[in-house]
């Protein structure tokens, strides 16, 4: 695939904490396809609110093309509380929603005591949610719950981890045709 497999959108890329390292998926795919990763100013202690308001800064510079969220980790809950409080959220697509954590466990870092509680409230837009069986930052039950909430597709993969560079994905092809496979449906079928 080429830059150009996309070409009437806008991909965003939405990492988690900490950003994603050279060998993610999502880096590569911003080398390869020319998606825009969405930098955030704090990557070891996110602030929702920040991150919200950057990611709302981001949709409204994307010109006239429809903006497609490209989450993983926290950026999928990013996506979840950004399109419950957006005016912009509008502007999306659809959403790709990679592993989301589980933000409410006990075992969770301070830095991400922020994204408590988890946002449950409907996707204003159509997305897929893909969960790995062996992630180790959510069971697949909850993972479930979180995207049944959300009301997102769901695909499980398998024991992939958490889904990023240690994973061994490498480019992950598969996630792209997944991607594209979610782009080409209608989009009349937008949640109520």
């Amino acid at each position: 695939m080429t830059r150009a497999d996309l070409p009437s959108f806008r991909v965003l890329l939405l990492p988690g904490w900490l950003d994603s390292d050279p060998d993610h998926w999502q880096s590569r795919w911003e080398a390869l396809h020319g998606d825009q990763r969405v930098q955030q100013d704090d990557w070891l202690w996110p602030r929702r609110g920040d991150w919200m308001a950057r990611l709302d800064e981001v949709v409204q510079l994307a010109g006239d093309r429809p903006v497609v969220l490209v989450a993983h980790s926290l950026g999928c809950h990013l996506a979840a509380a950004w399109s419950a409080h957006s005016r912009h959220a509008g502007r999306v697509h659809a959403a790709m929603l990679v592993a989301p954590p589980d933000t409410e466990r006990p075992d969770m870092p301070p830095n991400l005591y922020n994204w408590r509680p988890i946002v449950r409230d409907r996707l204003s837009f159509p997305s897929l949610a893909i969960i790995s069986s062996d992630d180790p930052y959510a069971a697949p039950n909850r993972a479930r719950e979180m995207a049944n909430d959300w009301g997102s597709e769901v695909r499980e993969i398998g024991p992939r981890g958490h889904v990023n560079a240690q994973s061994g994905l490498g480019d992950w092809p598969e996630g792209r045709q997944w991607l594209q496979v979610l782009l080409q449906r209608p989009t009349a079928s937008r949640p109520e």
